[in-house]
């Protein structure tokens, strides 16, 4: 492992994190209250699947490839149901006007949680054929940078929805929905393009 390899590692991860960047943004705004541990287990959240999924890739790779490339054209069609779920109620719920007294919108609880962790990772299996030249502890180092990454990413994007959020009160939630929709609809259009 060289210099080289972090840096595909790194590059790696701030690309494969972008879609857990956006999640956390919109999160973000839906509960501009969140306290710090809270933050930290979203964040914490998408890093586990942004480094489980590449990881999941690699053991296909070895083991079951040709039934894995047939699955991988499935999966921006259900990241984008998954996304659009999520979206559409976030979005249902923001125009019903689900506010607490506080000022802060319903949470996210943790199955939607687990859910939008699947669905932004889920094109990071991908990645194991990227790195399916690696041994298994360069492809587990390399998985725990994407991990690493995502995790300071998600963070930096819940903050900055807390920010907003709570300058845009009510609409937040209306907003974070509108996101996730678009989210998944750029999965699966880049999905289908390539």
């Amino acid at each position: 492992m060289n210099f080289e390899f972090f840096l595909t590692a790194a590059l790696l991860g701030c690309g494969l994190a972008m879609d857990a960047f956006s999640m956390s943004l919109a999160n973000g705004l839906s509960e501009p209250c969140m306290k710090p541990h809270r933050m930290c287990g979203m964040a914490g959240i998408f890093a586990f699947f942004q480094c489980a999924m590449p990881l999941i890739g690699w053991v296909c790779v070895h083991t079951v490839a040709e039934r894995f490339e047939k699955f991988e054209r499935f999966i921006p069609w259900i990241a984008f149901a998954l996304l659009g779920y999520i979206g559409g109620k976030m979005l249902v719920e923001g125009l019903r006007g689900c506010e607490c007294e506080q000022g802060c919108c319903c949470r996210v609880g943790l199955g939607a949680l687990l859910v939008q962790g699947v669905a932004t990772s889920i094109d990071a299996l991908s990645v194991g054929f990227t790195i399916a030249d690696y041994d298994l502890i360069p492809a587990l180092v390399c998985c725990l940078v994407i991990a690493a990454l995502t995790f300071i990413i998600c963070t930096v994007g819940i903050l900055l929805g807390k920010r907003f959020g709570t300058k845009l009160a009510g609409k937040a939630t209306v907003f974070g929905g509108v996101l996730l929709i678009g989210i998944g609809l750029k999965i699966l259009i880049s999905g289908l393009i390539a």
